[in-house]
């Protein structure tokens, strides 16, 4: 498992947050209770099924600190974290935005330790499904690429 493959994660601050969590993260059962273990989940105050407010906690997690350097790091990368961060930050504003950021690097995080995944493996299923089912929408003309490669490894 090699921390430092996710973007805004170097090797010290890796090395710190394992500290923080350790290498058993059997603790939380899945990355959303990790998340919120963080203090980086809202906490929705709801009453008579409205929603009265959704801010996160306050807290002084080490661990959710140092989350947070590393999502205004890779806030300056030409990454797709990166793009995510000013995206959020036109929209909603920075600190906002450094959260968001921070959660989606703790879920990586946790996928990565856990189950030794980088990234969601649903979502990836989720969005080969999706290009699946709607391939039928497309209508490309042309040849295919790999058959001119195919044609031209065969005649040479």
């Amino acid at each position: 498992m090699d921390l430092t493959q996710i973007h805004g994660l170097g090797s010290y601050l890796a090395l710190k947050l394992v500290g923080e969590c350790g290498t058993n993260l059997a603790a939380w059962p899945s990355a959303k209770h990790f998340t919120s273990w963080l203090a980086l989940a809202p906490h929705n105050k709801i009453s008579g099924g409205k929603v009265l407010s959704s801010r996160t906690q306050r807290t002084s997690n080490r661990a959710a600190s140092l989350l947070r350097l590393a999502a205004v790091a890779v806030g300056r990368t030409d990454t797709a974290l990166g793009a995510f961060y000013r995206r959020l930050s036109a929209r909603v504003g920075k600190s906002k935005a450094i959260t968001a950021t921070a959660r989606k690097i703790a879920v990586l995080f946790y996928n990565t330790v856990r189950h030794d995944v980088i990234g969601d493996p649903t979502y990836a299923d989720a969005v080969l499904d999706r290009l699946v089912h709607n391939a039928h929408r497309i209508e490309i003309t042309g040849e295919s690429l790999r058959r001119a490669r195919g044609k031209q490894a065969k005649s040479a």
